[in-house]
């Protein structure tokens, strides 16, 4: 299995950017396609961003797309989010997860998360 510690979030006024960082230990952090989730107050934990562990293909949702960049350097066994023009939106607990099977990007899929990072965004 893997560890995975967020860190990273905060305050941060609209137009603003974050650096979210997910830190992995236990099992060889390349084997695991590595994605980034999203839940805010009263709604269901969202998609944000994915990148694959064979070729670091990456995935994002819409609403991101242009804004936001997940990176991975698997020998500190660190994946990164890069958020930029930040909006309001963009409120919520951030997830990293970590999945041992196919590339999704469906919460459903990761077996393993870390424990979250709050990213609030004041308009």
């Amino acid at each position: 299995q893997v560890q995975l510690v967020e860190s990273g979030g905060g305050l941060v006024q609209a137009g603003g950017s974050l650096r979210l960082s997910c830190a992995a230990s236990g099992r060889t952090f390349s084997y695991y396609n590595i994605g980034w989730f999203r839940q805010a107050p009263g709604k269901e934990r969202e998609f944000v961003a994915t990148i694959s562990r064979s070729r670091s293909m990456t995935d994002y949702t819409a609403s991101v797309k242009g804004r936001f960049t997940i990176s991975r350097d698997n020998a500190k066994n660190m994946v990164t989010l890069q958020m930029n023009s930040l909006k309001p939106e963009d409120t919520a607990v951030y997830y990293c997860a970590a999945d041992d099977g196919s590339w999704s990007s469906s919460p459903s899929a990761y077996d393993y998360w870390g424990q979250g990072t709050q990213v609030t965004v004041s308009s």
